[in-house]
């Protein structure tokens, strides 16, 4: 039986298609070559992330167009210390995001920041010493 246990796909709306890819190439990404001229798509660890125009994602979903603002959902990407906390939201700044939260502790212990990518897509860069992250960067919730 097919079950969603599992993400394939991330689809982002956006409303400047270069200027987002720009943004992600600079966070260390790199463009899939079955990538065209309205879609983007990049290989993560067993999923893909694509870039596609906001108001044809939001018709293909047959939803209206949304506005601004909070949409309900945050992405988030673990890492292996504090320390790369702090780099990763410093990048995130550097290639054209905005810094949300800084690097502070959560109450679940770690270390913990977002950012904004130029569409206002909230990441949180965690560092949760109770999580276990694979040799490609996979996280494992503890038994």
């Amino acid at each position: 039986m097919t079950s969603l246990q599992g993400i394939s796909f991330v689809t982002l709306g956006v409303q400047d298609l270069e200027r987002s890819a720009a943004f992600y190439r600079a966070m260390g990404l790199k463009p899939h070559p079955r990538s065209n001229n309205s879609t983007i798509f990049f290989q993560l660890q067993g999923q893909v992330l694509a870039l596609y125009p906001r108001h044809l994602l939001a018709e293909d979903a047959c939803i209206e167009v949304p506005g601004s603002g909070f949409g309900g959902i945050t992405l988030a990407r673990n890492v292996a210390s504090g320390e790369a906390v702090s780099a990763l939201l410093d990048r995130a700044v550097k290639a054209g995001g905005t810094l949300m939260r800084n690097a502070s502790e959560p109450p679940w212990g770690g270390l913990r920041g977002y950012f904004a990518d130029p569409d206002g897509h909230a990441w949180e860069v965690a560092w949760n010493p109770g999580m276990r992250l694979d040799d490609e960067g996979g996280a494992w919730l503890p038994e």
